[in-house]
């Protein structure tokens, strides 16, 4: 039997070789029955109203991503590819797409960047997530709301329990991080190799600022002991401290906690002990190109069991990934100025985005 040399290399390199289908060069979809397989494959059946309908939103959801939120100019962009009624079949997309169809470079590489941004779009918008959003915000955010206690008088906040013998935690702030939007989402994808949309693990989080180091690990014990979070829930992998190693905090605090003169002169003992021993201790830091090396915080992912009700009766049970950040106010004061701010992070995220759209590889 004579062999067959023929394979879909790009193909290939997505199923066993371990590249994601926005870094290969294109699909080599060269007619109609090729193009109503790949998308009844992909989920869409083209010959359905509905399912065109959906086409044709993510299709516009790309050029608005394009143009409003990466910055093309719109007349770079070939206006048959922009434009519904000059494209007419969306399916033309991924003729277009395949380097030996396509009219022009250009069609081939607005083609397949517009394809790149529809596929992220898909795969961010159709989960349990974007369906449940207000009831895993209720859920989710009740937790840490019922130990959030704010003084009228001093206008402080603080983290305190209604009955416990933890002290009350002062707070500098509060915040927290509402759902990601699509295009949010879809950007952070696109910036970021690595990154699926089930792995989008940050689209709803909460943030801890506090005077200093003690009071963020303060933060984690109050957090703990009042089981506001379930300790068996966090997902180790994604956590990060690059701000003080938790055997360093340890032995400090082991060290200092005969001399009993309070928690300023710890404040003063710490800071100086950890700064001459900082590099024998390792830190957890999850690699994200974008985010800046001064960005100094503990961050973890922990999950929620989500309860859907309908009617009365539970219909769904499903866990929730969301984050938990925690910093000092040094650290924050770092967040929100100079590289390692969050217009500056977003700034490099839509970069690593451009780039990626058009990359060859």
């Amino acid at each position: 039997m004579d062999l067959n040399y023929t394979f879909n290399w790009p193909m290939l390199d997505t199923v066993a070789g371990g590249k994601s289908v926005l870094d290969i060069p294109g699909l080599e979809i060269d007619d109609e029955d090729k193009a109503n397989l790949f998308l009844l494959s992909y989920g869409f059946d083209f010959h359905n109203d509905n399912d065109q309908k959906r086409l044709w939103y993510y299709h516009r959801r790309a050029i608005v991503l394009l143009t409003e939120k990466l910055n093309y100019p719109l007349y770079e962009i070939p206006e048959i590819l922009v434009d519904r009624k000059k494209l007419i079949d969306i399916r033309k997309l991924l003729y277009f797409s395949s380097p030996k169809n396509a009219a022009s470079p250009d069609y081939q590489r607005w083609s397949c960047a517009i394809l790149k941004c529809m596929h992220v779009f898909v795969h961010s918008e159709n989960d349990m997530f974007s369906n449940f959003s207000e009831e895993i915000q209720s859920q989710v955010l009740s937790d840490f709301q019922k130990s959030i206690y704010h003084n009228g008088e001093t206008n402080k906040k603080y983290l305190k329990a209604e009955a416990g013998t933890l002290p009350a935690v002062e707070l500098i702030d509060f915040q927290y991080k509402p759902f990601k939007t699509s295009s949010s989402t879809v950007i952070k994808l696109l910036a970021r190799p690595d990154a699926l949309a089930m792995k989008v693990f940050d689209k709803l989080g909460v943030r801890f600022v506090v005077k200093n180091v003690y009071d963020v690990f303060s933060v984690l014990r109050f957090l703990l002991d009042n089981s506001v979070i379930s300790f068996p829930h966090i997902m180790p992998d994604q956590s990060s401290n690059n701000l003080c190693p938790v055997k360093l905090f340890r032995e400090t605090l082991e060290q200092f906690k005969y001399n009993n003169n309070g928690i300023e002169d710890f404040n003063a003992f710490f800071i100086k002990h950890l700064e001459s021993n900082r590099q024998e201790y390792e830190l957890i830091r999850k690699f994200n190109q974008q985010t800046h090396d001064e960005f100094r915080f503990i961050k973890f992912i922990t999950r929620k069991l989500i309860h859907i009700d309908k009617d009365g009766k539970r219909i769904y049970n499903f866990f929730f990934p969301y984050e938990v950040q925690i910093m000092d106010e040094v650290s924050y004061q770092k967040v929100t100025s100079g590289p390692s701010s969050h217009d500056s992070y977003k700034e490099r995220q839509k970069e690593s985005a451009r780039n990626r759209l058009f990359s060859r590889t």
